[in-house]
């Protein structure tokens, strides 16, 4: 499927696609020196976050959709060079509103979930 949203979005700070369909995506990141949060190479829970909203976008995959809002929880810290891959799936759906829920995996250990409340306009949100 084409990627038809955040086509411009630096993949190496919000992850590379793997998957990408209607209603589904999958995006696998590994974090940087440069996202380090401290000595111990605690990655900063933005970037984990980042991830999980695009894998969010790709899932939903229209020009013009937007993050309304979210509800998540960091269940695990992860650390440089980890490899992290962020699930997403849409399940509900109301007009112009797409409910997807994110889960973002180190191996098969969640480290992060999420519900990300999107909403795709009828025009772009700066247009």
């Amino acid at each position: 499927m084409d990627i038809k949203t955040h086509e411009k979005i630096d993949q190496s700070l919000c992850g590379k696609p793997l998957q990408v369909e209607e209603g589904y995506s999958r995006v696998e990141l590994t974090p940087t020196g440069s996202m380090v949060a401290d000595d111990s190479g605690l990655i900063h829970g933005g970037f984990i976050f980042g991830m999980a909203d695009y894998a969010a976008m790709l899932a939903v995959n229209h020009p013009n959709v937007v993050l309304g809002a979210s509800d998540v929880k960091f269940l695990k810290p992860v650390k440089v060079s980890e490899t992290v891959i962020a699930e997403a799936k849409v399940g509900e759906q109301a007009g112009k509103k797409r409910i997807a829920a994110v889960t973002v995996s180190r191996k098969d250990e969640p480290v992060f979930e999420g519900t990300f409340t999107c909403f795709v306009l009828d025009n772009h949100v700066l247009g």
